[in-house]
């Protein structure tokens, strides 16, 4: 009996694409091209096929569905237009374009910054005023009325939501924000479709090629064995993470609402079918994707069906599709799980940018507690990832807040996880005594108390009660806490994202309350309509607002003058003051900032000792007030409540 021969995957590979290129048709590219296209191909098909072959090893069909794949990567590369072509050219020669000190997004709706996207054609001055050079815009696509969850159901990937414009006004935009050094961030909700997709209405009708793309059964004898292990993500739109459809009498898996139907990545087809939906979009002009519930889209029985590694082989060979038809387009991971399953998606290969869901829960629990021991404790070794990606920082977004920091680093302070998240959730959402914060919960769960936590940043920061209360001092006060947790994303590495409205200090919008659509998702509160009044609110001097936007602009500006601030290391430090949070950046020219924050309500003393990460530097300079500071190690150095310190040595 002869041996099975063990497969080779890169001489398997080869002849493959030997197959391949014998059998589909190139006729639709230029000579150019069809050069561009081979080099790229032969360069990335090993990889590709390596990574399908893992994920899809039991499919007698898998050349097949490679073959059609490569016929979709070479139409898609034919339709690109030749200034992304040209992009593309500058992108692979500067790999690390995001890591610039110049880099500062900003993500917002279209409909309530601008109405629509000829609204937004017209927001661009305001925009480069502001430095923006990254501007993603939240879920666009057409979706179902009402409840879309934000946009993030689906109906059609190729159609513009009608009321915000045309797929042709999305390309305008895009072109002109290119013209304008701003970087275009598009989502990429490749999870799950809306249930009325057209792919949905074909399996609702029947269709088993498209009843395929999607999680169906016929009863619920495996869904009762998923959700054992499932953790329940929406526990107050659905118990479990199936839903019953009554008209075809199956159950559909549903990790988020009823409505958005999770696709089944088991069928080649379906990566076949959202890659062409992927090259689409990424040919519409965008300079990013961002990854939408990246965590979930591969299902194991008997597991939490999150960060499975199939779902990393998936997202990798997405990626090898992208450096063969755009490889100006990178990835940004939105993996809000656990901090040791987050860095996991960070890499070249997978994704070049991540948010940094654990800085931004940090940052709130620092503000609540008025101590840095655990965003010191968890930076220390949290923090460092590959050196051509980036972390996308954020102190607020479109989304809740998480607690998502790890209970071992709580443990290794005496922290217990479970008691410290539920503080976390009474002080933000009106429930603990004394807490400055106005917050609304989300998703509680009523079997173990479980919560997120919505609110502008400018209401959990405490300016909404100040200004209830008419106080001057917790005004002022207020206004520190905004400008402290600005001041950490500006500077500690990566790429600063303000969410709209934030640099205006706006409050909570409580509007939703009256649309029965939002009724029951209370992250709107942090949406609120970017309108004239903020707008002018912002520019008048004397208003709290004006004291935001002035103090946000005065660090934009110092932080684009400086090369430290971009491609440079990141050093967390121990401060030796529980309330003090401090880090050193350290740029390849010789440029070092030591930035030093206080956290707490009250005058802080930290010992000098710490300015030795400056020397041989005499005198430094405070970019924050620009005033200069003389290296004195004999004095402690004193920050009042909730200063920060952008200490700068040229070298």
């Amino acid at each position: 009996m002869n041996p099975v021969k063990e497969i080779n995957p890169a001489s398997e590979s080869k002849k493959c694409l030997t197959r391949v290129l014998g059998a589909i048709d190139l006729s639709s590219l230029t000579k150019t091209d069809h050069k561009v296209f081979l080099s790229r191909l032969e360069q990335h098909f090993p990889t590709l096929f390596e990574l399908l072959l893992q994920v899809y090893d039991k499919h007698y069909d898998l050349h097949y569905h490679l073959q059609q794949l490569v016929q979709t990567l070479a139409s898609n590369f034919a339709q690109r237009k030749a200034r992304l072509k040209k992009k593309d050219k500058q992108r692979l020669a500067d790999p690390l374009w995001h890591k610039s000190e110049q880099m500062l997004g900003m993500a917002c709706y279209v409909d309530l910054m601008a109405g629509d996207l000829n609204g937004l054609l017209a927001k661009i001055p305001y925009f480069t005023e502001l430095g923006l050079t990254y501007l993603h815009l939240m879920p666009l696509y057409k979706s179902p009325e009402g409840d879309s969850d934000g946009g993030y159901a689906v109906s059609d990937y190729r159609c513009v939501n009608p009321a915000l414009g045309t797929t042709k006004d999305l390309q305008v935009l895009a072109e002109a924000l290119n013209d304008a050094g701003i970087s275009l961030v598009l989502d990429f909700v490749f999870n799950h479709t809306a249930d009325d997709h057209a792919w949905a209405k074909a399996a609702r009708a029947g269709d088993a090629e498209f009843q395929d793309y999607y999680l169906m059964f016929d009863d619920r004898r495996i869904p009762d064995q998923y959700d054992a292990t499932l953790r329940e993500i929406f526990p107050s739109v659905r118990r479990g993470s199936f839903s019953y459809l009554p008209d075809i009498d199956k159950w559909v898996w549903t990790t988020f609402n009823n409505f958005q139907w999770d696709l089944n990545y088991g069928n080649p087809a379906v990566f076949r079918a959202i890659v062409d939906e992927m090259l689409f979009l990424a040919n519409l002009g965008c300079d990013s994707l961002r990854l939408d519930a990246l965590a979930f889209i591969w299902k194991d029985m008997g597991t939490v069906c999150e960060n499975r590694p199939k779902a990393h082989a998936l997202i990798k060979a997405f990626n090898c599709c992208l450096q063969i038809v755009a490889p100006a387009v990178v990835f940004k991971s939105e993996a809000i799980v656990h901090p040791d399953e987050v860095v996991k998606y960070i890499a070249p290969t997978e994704c070049q940018l991540s948010y940094n869901p654990l800085l931004m829960a940090l940052l709130w629990n620092s503000l609540a507690t008025q101590k840095t021991r655990l965003i010191t404790q968890s930076l220390s070794h949290r923090f460092e990832i590959n050196p051509h990606c980036s972390w996308v920082n954020y102190v607020r977004c479109h989304d809740d807040i998480g607690w998502t920091f790890d209970d071992g680093d709580a443990a290794h302070l005496g922290i217990n996880g479970y008691n410290h998240r539920l503080f976390l959730n009474q002080f933000y959402t009106g429930r603990f005594e004394n807490s400055f914060a106005v917050g609304l919960g989300f998703q509680e769960n009523p079997e173990n108390g479980d919560c997120r936590v919505c609110g502008s940043l400018a209401s959990l920061a405490g300016l909404q009660q100040a200004l209830e209360r008419n106080s001057p001092a917790l005004i002022e006060l207020a206004i520190k806490r905004i400008l402290l947790l600005n001041s950490v994303i500006l500077s500690i590495g990566g790429i600063p994202l303000l969410y709209a409205g934030d640099e205006l200090a706006m409050l909570n919008d409580y509007s939703f309350q009256s649309d029965p659509h939002k009724l029951h998702d209370s992250r709107w509160v942090n949406r609120p309509r970017i309108d004239e009044p903020a707008l002018a609110l912002a520019h008048k001097p004397g208003t709290p607002q004006y004291t935001v936007n002035v103090g946000l602009r005065k660090m934009i500006a110092a932080r684009k003058k400086h090369a430290v601030f971009g491609n440079a290391s990141t050093h967390i430090l121990r401060t030796g003051n529980d309330h003090c949070f401090a880090y050193l950046r350290q740029a390849d020219n010789g440029e070092r900032l030591l930035a030093i924050c206080n956290f707490s309500a009250a005058e802080r003393e930290i010992n000098a000792d710490i300015l030795h990460n400056l020397l041989p530097a005499r005198e430094v300079i405070n970019l924050i007030d620009h005033k200069p500071l003389v290296m004195d190690f004999s004095k402690p150095l004193v920050l009042r409540a909730y200063q920060v310190m952008w200490l700068y040595f040229p070298g």
